[in-house]
């Protein structure tokens, strides 16, 4: 398969399941597809970065060694919904490194907080908080003020996933 054409080919739920049943088990195999995500060209990134995100939370181990370059790309200026999307959804099933935990945390904290942040970004951004707050639970009541602070104007989405942290 040549990767790059079957990511530009077209941007489909089957597409996807395409390339992610390509990648299989193969650490080498998502290499090379974390590579075209990192590329910058936008069509490729944004369309890498769903398959990307569904190997993760089938091999969570395959991003390990991405993780510098993962939070890099998600800190760019201008990067599109998709992407921080993906990347923020493959985090749910990642076990960050220590070394990066503290980074995750602000940013997915930033995320929750910003009046301008789409939907889908929060809702996973409230995942990754909750599984890092597992670790350090002394970021529970600040993750607690956040969801009321958000609550009443968010979607059934964030509410579904901000109920376990009211329930604590």
């Amino acid at each position: 398969m040549h990767l790059e054409d079957e990511i530009l080919k077209e941007h489909s739920r089957e597409q996807c399941n395409t390339i992610v049943q390509w990648v299989g088990k193969s650490q080498q195999r998502f290499d090379e597809l974390f590579a075209l995500f990192l590329r910058g060209e936008y069509r490729i990134t944004q369309r890498a970065s769903w398959p990307l995100s569904y190997c993760v939370e089938a091999h969570p181990e395959f991003i390990k060694n991405h993780f510098e370059n993962l939070l890099n790309n998600l800190q760019r200026p201008g990067v599109h919904d998709a992407v921080k999307r993906n990347t923020i959804r493959l985090l749910q099933y990642a076990d960050i490194p220590e070394k990066f935990r503290g980074r995750v945390m602000d940013m997915c904290f930033k995320s929750v907080a910003s009046p301008t942040e789409a939907v889908a970004i929060k809702a996973f951004s409230l995942t990754v908080l909750g599984n890092l707050a597992k670790l350090y639970p002394e970021i529970l009541p600040e993750i607690k003020l956040l969801v009321r602070e958000q609550l009443p104007y968010q979607t059934a989405a964030f509410k579904s996933r901000a109920k376990p942290f009211l329930q604590q």
